[in-house]
């Protein structure tokens, strides 16, 4: 009897030592709350809810570049940080979307080296929660009323627009050659679309029910985390899918290149737990987070970054 209590109990520690891994690699303390990332050519950039954003050089490991968006007015008339909704990079120049201060309508603008340029004001009255290049001339948006749009940023106007659900908007991602998006919103439903026409692909439903927070899309996997505690991925070109069960609103999703990895938030302690897609089995849990993970991106099979609402940069290196 003792003898396969201790059999139980190796096995046991022998599973939670497979995935459990504690603390980040290394840890960089942003000016203020991360809202939004992207990983472009060895710099991860970020925008927080302090109105900054932060280019950080992961070879030289230091910020490389910082750029303060003006001060705004509230409602009342007190200035306050403009917060920072999207970030992007795109052949040295930043896309930043952030709060108006005016209306819940969105200011976009383009910075390059010592110029910036304004490509939407508040005048212009475009609620958008996400803004992506999709190439040097071109911008995706997401609308909070659910509609996508690709701006023309030559001639200033939307070469299409969309309403891509009747929900309210979440997120949506882009896959590793900017051709398809995943958007996600309050129905549950993720549709992905061509980028460049607008045209629906596919339509994901059935697992989450819904909000979704966020959406990841590489190769054939799409990922979503949802506020039904339900951590979804669909294999979408063969029609499988599935979820895997939370203790808490699960607020981030990503995917490894070719989807062979997720990693979602999906516990109250904000930690990240890895699994592997094939398997669907657990393969590390990465503590390290004190507030709600707001951006979470995998360089490779091995390497994920985070951002979140605690202001921390975390890195981390998974050897499974």
């Amino acid at each position: 009897m003792m003898r396969r209590i201790a059999l139980f109990l190796f096995l046991y520690l022998g599973i939670l030592s497979a995935f459990e891994s504690h603390g980040a690699a290394w840890s960089v303390e942003a000016k203020g709350g991360v809202k939004d990332m992207v990983l472009r050519q060895g710099h991860l950039i970020w925008g927080t809810d302090r109105g900054i954003l932060q280019d950080y050089d992961l070879k030289q490991k230091q910020i490389v570049r910082e750029y303060t968006l003006p001060k705004i007015k509230d409602f009342i008339g007190d200035l306050m940080p403009a917060k920072i909704a999207a970030v992007d990079w795109d052949e040295g120049r930043y896309l930043i979307l952030s709060d108006s201060g005016q209306g819940g309508f969105s200011d976009l603008r383009i910075v390059e080296g010592n110029t910036t340029r304004w490509i939407l004001k508040a005048e212009d009255r475009k609620p958008l929660v996400k803004a992506r290049f999709i190439d040097k001339d071109h911008v995706l948006l997401g609308y909070l009323s659910d509609e996508a749009a690709l701006l023309d940023l030559t001639s200033g106007k939307e070469v299409y627009r969309l309403q891509v659900d009747e929900s309210k908007f979440s997120d949506f991602a882009l896959n590793e050659d900017r051709t398809i998006a995943a958007f996600g919103g309050e129905s549950g439903i993720v549709t992905l679309l061509e980028t460049v026409t607008g045209k629906i692909v596919k339509r994901l439903s059935g697992v989450n029910k819904d909000n979704l927070y966020m959406v990841d899309i590489k190769g054939d996997y799409v990922a979503a985390a949802g506020q039904d505690r339900r951590a979804a991925w669909y294999d979408w070109k063969r029609g499988n899918q599935g979820f895997f069960p939370a203790k808490f609103f699960v607020y981030a999703a990503a995917l490894s290149p070719r989807g062979k990895r997720a990693a979602y938030s999906m516990d109250e302690q904000s930690n990240l737990t890895l699994f592997d897609l094939e398997s669907k089995e657990k393969i590390a849990l990465l503590k390290g987070h004190s507030a709600i993970v707001n951006a979470l991106i995998f360089a490779d099979l091995h390497t994920l970054y985070s951002g979140g609402d605690d202001g921390k940069v975390l890195g981390w290196k998974i050897n499974q």
